[in-house]
């Protein structure tokens, strides 16, 4: 059975497409970043709860700020990109539910009155929406390089000191540079990771 999208389409989102670790000095506009968002924003979340805040990194200062918190090579990739993204969890997002889930007002007090749930729950859907955002980055027509090697309570001190936001993924972006890939790593096939019950 073929799918809906077109194989080009596949190419770009997926088959072809891979994390970079080099990238030109091509500008990312903010135009691009909004279209990006502006597309991947209806990804499906709990509740609709949306909880993912994107921090852009453009300056030279706030880019030097950010890889003092950086571990090994992930420092100089992030120094050399045009555009680094700091991806964050919300964790007072049930305060925009009455906004985005209007049709059950109560369930900002009734489900995520906990700051403990609100953090698990916040960080669950963030993470999913981390996924649409680096197929979105895909979609523009750039290179994604997403990275963990982050000291990321370093980081919520440096740029979310007030506590209300958690940071769990850098993305660096913008189009790949001179061997910008490693050779692509063995995936599972089908029946390795789908079972039937």
């Amino acid at each position: 059975m073929s799918l809906a999208l077109d194989a080009a389409a596949q190419d770009l989102l997926f088959r072809e497409a891979q994390t970079a670790n080099t990238f030109t000095d091509e500008p990312v506009t903010d135009e691009q970043v909004q279209a990006i968002y502006d597309l991947v924003k209806f990804g499906p979340t709990a509740f609709n709860q949306s909880p993912l805040r994107i921090t852009l990194v453009r300056s030279q200062e706030a880019r030097e700020r950010l890889v003092n918190h950086a571990m090994g090579a992930n420092g100089p990739k992030t120094l050399s990109a045009p555009l680094t993204a700091i991806l964050s969890v919300d964790l007072d997002f049930h305060e925009k539910l009455p906004q985005l889930f209007p049709h059950a007002p109560g369930i900002k007090d009734t489900f995520f009155s906990e700051a403990a749930r609100r953090e698990v729950a916040g960080t669950q859907n963030a993470t999913l929406q981390a996924g649409y955002f680096i197929v979105g980055v895909r979609a523009a027509g750039l290179a994604a390089g997403p990275m963990t090697g982050f000291d990321f309570t370093g980081v919520d001190k440096e740029f979310f000191g007030d506590g209300k936001q958690k940071s769990f993924l850098i993305i660096n972006i913008g189009k790949p540079g001179t061997d910008a890939f490693f050779p692509r790593s063995p995936r599972l096939t089908f029946d390795e990771a789908v079972a039937t019950v």
